[in-house]
């Protein structure tokens, strides 16, 4: 290449996304091309305000669920004018915010677009074969490190010992996800009266009253003194892996969903995840090939879903014996090698599907 290819990422506020850089492309988000400084969260509509889109070289997408349909059909034929590589890493499989049958409209639309496709595990590519019609060739590039082990490298862990496990979870009210019965079961079932648990929140917006009780949440977490609730207008990464080094075990208590970063950052940290073994999460964890310690998995998704409490109750009993057996020790050095060994497949990945015609 002559040059880098410059990459405008649909949306870039991801480590994941962020992470996506080397010699051979760079990431346009948050520069000023002429056209404006190119935000974090572009949207369909800002670029297409900005055409000819001449300035870009490649329009990777990550999530298609937030514009109109109709402009992502305008922005692709755009780019296919001005010959600009369109990519789209299926992160989601399943709906998060639309419904399935807008999601499958999205998939065909960008299937019948020339789109290049990117997944994150075989399973989940050889399900969107199944289910979205003519779909290419779908590369199968891993999630890869969120914290870069560099910077892990550079950390000293604690050698005290604490009291009691220490327990994190963070993330915004998604559908996807469960908060308030979370908080509760932990506080109700959790009698260490050392143990402590923080809850690391993104700002809360209106819709977000629609869809979750935090009220009911506040006053569980003002009840228990155990509970740490830090709220901040979005984490920055540091702030998120400061927290995750605080802590023995992640919870994720998933609603649903195909992938998960916060796994990920469970497995650089050295963190116990007390997971839902949705989507295909357990692939991501075989995918490490015993580098990294299992889960602790609770699954409700094969009985009525009044299990989910039940099981994540059970999960949690069976973390709180573990860690109480054998604490956590934070990022592992020969675990961190391979993240880096990890990520120069993860740029060669995407270099290949950059420059492929």
């Amino acid at each position: 290449m002559s040059r880098a290819l410059r990459v405008v990422h649909l949306p870039a506020r991801t480590p994941y996304v962020r992470k996506i850089v080397s010699d051979d492309f760079m990431i346009l988000n948050g520069v000023n091309t002429g056209h404006g400084v190119v935000p974090a969260a572009v949207t369909a509509t800002w670029l297409l305000d900005r055409r000819p889109l001449d300035w870009l070289d490649v329009l990777h997408l990550h999530h298609v669920e937030f514009d109109d349909i109709a402009d992502l059909k305008r922005l692709l034929t755009e780019c296919a004018d001005c010959d600009v590589k369109v990519v789209y890493t299926a992160h989601d499989i399943s709906p998060m915010y639309c419904s399935a049958d807008s999601l499958d409209d999205r998939m065909r639309l960008l299937a019948s677009s020339g789109v290049s496709w990117v997944c994150l595990t075989a399973a989940s590519a050889d399900t969107l074969k199944e289910q979205v019609p003519g779909l290419p060739p779908v590369a199968a590039i891993p999630h890869g490190y969120v914290v870069s082990p560099d910077d892990l490298a550079r950390i000293t862990p604690d050698a005290t010992l604490p009291a009691a496990p220490r327990y994190l979870m963070y993330g915004a009210f998604r559908p996807s996800r469960d908060h308030l019965s979370t908080v509760a079961n932990w506080s109700l079932s959790m009698t260490n009266p050392a143990a402590r648990l923080t809850v690391l929140l993104r700002a809360i917006s209106p819709g977000d009253f629609q869809r979750h009780d935090v009220p009911a949440l506040l006053t569980v977490i003002r009840s228990d003194s155990r509970i740490q609730a830090v709220m901040r207008a979005y984490p920055t990464d540091a702030e998120i892996a400061e927290a995750g080094l605080r802590a023995d075990a992640l919870l994720l208590p998933y609603l649903s969903g195909s992938h998960s970063g916060q796994l990920e950052l469970a497995f650089d940290l050295g963190l116990l995840p007390v997971c839902s073994s949705v989507g295909y999460l357990k692939d991501q964890w075989r995918m490490h090939d015993g580098l990294v310690t299992e889960p602790v998995w609770f699954d409700w998704s094969d009985g009525h879903p009044g299990l989910f409490g039940e099981k994540f109750v059970a999960a949690l009993e069976t973390a709180h014996a573990r860690l109480r057996s054998a604490a956590m020790h934070g990022p592992r050095a020969e675990f961190l090698e391979y993240r880096r060994h990890e990520h120069t497949r993860f740029l060669e990945a995407h270099r290949a599907v950059y420059a492929a015609p």
